[in-house]
């Protein structure tokens, strides 16, 4: 049994407005897939690594992210698509597992942070369920709002805030891709394909440190983060 991890980085990355793909700014001293890739790269429990990345870019990301810093668990750079959830297909089809029980860990580019306890712990829970979903619940009160009139308060200790990894067991995350393929319908992340299958997905406790850096004020946050990482 092989554990795999899909690193989606194919994003143009519009709201970070800083002339090149977020996946490659700098955040302190490397790119912030390399810091993404680093954490996945020192997991003992993690065997391959399939990176998904835009067509044009990758001669450019083997070059200055994945051979620069010596990234071994790299099998495959693919290539991606138009949107997350064709990326991510194309990186279940390029991917060469033991068995439809491997797990696949589906992990964003740009979540630098996220701790090796959480990704472990994810991919034990996707051994004995139907998938894992890591996120953290909401701090502050979710309103439901339609033409900017208030229509709804959902309980606070209902709702969680989605985040990734996201773990499955391949047979089942391959299908729930492929049916939504056929079915041309575009989910909001990978759990909600799994869950249109009518499949139970199992949150696993994240932590509000693991955050996607989308836009400057993230990178500002970001390199806080790694400078009060660096110091202790």
């Amino acid at each position: 049994m092989r554990v795999i991890a899909l690193i989606p980085a194919a994003g143009m990355g519009k709201r970070m407005a800083a002339g090149m793909n977020k996946q490659y700014l700098q955040l302190g001293d490397r790119p912030i897939l390399a810091h993404t890739l680093a954490v996945f790269e020192s997991a003992l429990f993690v065997d391959d690594i399939y990176l998904i990345i835009p067509e044009d870019e990758i001669s450019y990301c083997r070059e200055n992210v994945v051979e620069r810093f010596g990234f071994a668990k790299v099998r495959r750079i693919v290539a991606g698509g138009s949107e997350r959830q064709h990326s991510v297909l194309n990186g279940l089809r390029a991917v060469e597992q033991d068995g439809d029980d491997d797990p696949v860990i589906i992990h964003d580019g740009v979540r630098p942070f996220v701790p090796l306890s959480v990704i472990e712990s994810s991919v034990e829970t996707a051994r004995s369920h139907d998938g894992a979903l890591v996120a953290v619940p909401v701090k502050d009160t979710v309103k439901v709002v339609k033409d900017g009139v208030v229509v709804e308060t959902p309980p606070r200790e209902t709702l969680w805030l989605a985040q990734t990894p996201q773990t499955f067991r391949y047979g089942i995350i391959r299908e729930a891709y492929e049916q939504a393929e056929d079915d041309r319908w575009l989910g909001t992340d990978d759990a909600s394909l799994v869950e249109r299958l009518g499949k139970k997905v199992r949150i696993v406790p994240g932590v509000y440190g693991n955050f996607k850096i989308t836009t400057p004020e993230d990178l500002v946050l970001a390199e806080a983060f790694l400078k009060k990482a660096d110091n202790g």
